[in-house]
């Protein structure tokens, strides 16, 4: 029973066959020397266009673009000839089966990441036969490309992405693509005049009119037909997002420049309220956009606002280090030498007796009666100084010497470090007191509540601000030109 099911199967196809050759014979006729493997001619030129149906999806994680398109592709076979009569739609349609009796090109996309037939109840496909042996394939399927982004100016950022349409195993002197003259590139309804637009993204397609070379084996070029696609980011919502918000909370913190130092939690509260905002919205950035080799402009823009309010908070530190120097180190020191100055010492103790030969008066000895030869502690200390004064004058006289003629070069040498070092020395105390000068009217001037410190940030911090908007939007603003007209 299964030997003649398998026979009536294999019967049934002999005859499709035969109906199919029928068929074609009836409809166009092949030269005898047809092979489907040759190409029709020694320089096969295969014009294409698309018709882009809509833009599917931007992933920007992985750097792919999905778009729904009709893909076109003609060229000349002069091998095969209609020989009925083609009517008023000018081509004969042939179906899927015949199409695997025709010789097509090889047609490559080289970033091409996936490509999905459309299907519905078949595939949605077409081959034409025109009067002039011209070969029409018409495709409708889904494309994933490959995109090579670069998100450094992001959201700034324009992307480049180039499509080429060539052939895999010809060369460009046996076969070349390219566009078709008369609209490569046709759109429906709902796109704009200057492209599609998707809620981040302007999508702009570009068919360059000179081919391009591409090399695949480093041995031979291939001629391919280029599509440039270019992606212009809408900032608009970044502006109200990201740079509106970390700007208010920038110029929100030169409000503590008015709050009177001494009102500590009321000027702390808001400078760290408004540094941790900063923060926590360049956490959110970073982890929600995507990845890049540098910083990206938004990241860089955050962390200038970030420092700008990290400054203001250092520079309530210096405020406060300078009230705390003026009301209490400061004092301190200032009464400590007012009391030394005034002269204020310990009084001497009453049990303490000054004694001196001009205020004690020692009677003479003989002018008292019965009294022993005894020697006074006076009398014998005046004595003892006196016999040492006449001994050292005379060992001095004894042993004078010239110090101007033998004086001796280690002598010298001494004196003369011994000098060098006192200068040394009174040179370094005298800078140090001339910077503890500097610094007592610098910690002053910055930090008492009748300090400027204040006043000069009140107006350095904005200005300081504005110069660093202008630059960043000039130069980011010029490099995102540049890469769109490049």
């Amino acid at each position: 029973m299964k030997s003649i099911t398998l026979i009536c199967a294999i019967i049934l196809v002999r005859m499709k066959f035969v109906l199919l050759a029928s068929n074609i014979s009836n409809h166009y006729n092949m030269s005898e020397s047809y092979d489907k493997n040759n190409r029709p001619s020694d320089l096969t030129n295969v014009s294409i266009s698309l018709y882009i149906n809509r833009i599917s999806a931007v992933d920007e994680n992985k750097e792919e673009i999905s778009f729904d398109v009709f893909l076109q592709v003609v060229w000349v076979e002069p091998r095969i000839k209609p020989n009925t009569e083609l009517g008023e739609k000018g081509y004969i349609e042939l179906t899927i089966e015949q199409r695997n009796q025709i010789w097509t090109p090889d047609l490559y996309i080289r970033q091409l990441r996936e490509m999905k037939i459309l299907k519905l109840f078949e595939e949605i496909s077409s081959l034409r036969i025109y009067e002039n042996s011209t070969i029409s394939l018409s495709i409708g399927a889904t494309i994933i490309i490959k995109c090579d982004m670069d998100f450094v100016l992001y959201p700034l950022d324009v992307q480049k992405c180039p499509v080429d349409f060539s052939s895999y195993k010809y060369t460009v002197n046996e076969m070349a693509f390219h566009w078709r003259k008369d609209n490569p590139l046709t759109f429906p309804n709902d796109f704009g005049e200057n492209g599609f637009r998707l809620p981040k993204y302007v999508v702009s397609f570009d068919p360059r009119e000179e081919p391009y070379p591409v090399n695949f084996d480093g041995d031979a070029d291939r001629i391919s037909a280029r599509l440039e696609i270019t992606l212009s980011r809408e900032v608009k919502s970044y502006l109200l997002e990201n740079y509106l918000p970390s700007t208010l909370f920038t110029v929100i913190s030169w409000g503590s420049f008015l709050i009177i130092p001494t009102i500590v939690p009321g000027r702390m509260v808001l400078l760290v309220t408004t540094l941790l905002s900063l923060v926590t919205m360049f956490d959110t950035v970073r982890n929600n956009s995507p990845d890049a080799l540098e910083l990206k402009s938004i990241e860089v823009w955050l962390l200038c606002c970030t420092f700008f309010v990290f400054l203001a908070l250092m520079e309530y530190f210096i405020v406060l280090f300078g009230i705390r120097y003026d009301s209490h180190w400061r004092r301190q020191k200032f009464v400590a030498h007012a009391h030394a100055a005034s002269g204020l010492h310990p009084q001497p103790s009453p049990a303490r007796i000054n004694i001196s030969s001009q205020n004690l008066q020692i009677p003479n000895q003989s002018s008292i009666p019965n009294l022993p030869n005894v020697e006074t502690p006076m009398t014998s200390l005046q004595q003892q100084r006196k016999n040492g004064l006449e001994n050292a004058s005379r060992m001095f006289q004894a042993n004078r010497i010239n110090p101007e003629d033998n004086r001796s070069a280690r002598d010298l040498a001494a004196s003369t470090s011994e000098s060098l070092h006192t200068a040394e020395k009174v040179s370094s105390i005298m800078g140090r007191k001339r910077f503890r000068n500097v610094a007592d009217v610098a910690l002053l001037y910055a930090g008492s509540q009748r300090g400027k410190l204040d006043q000069i940030s009140l107006v350095l911090f904005p200005l300081s601000f504005l110069l660093f908007t202008i630059i960043y939007w000039v130069l980011y603003l010029n490099e995102s030109r540049k890469k769109l007209s490049s």
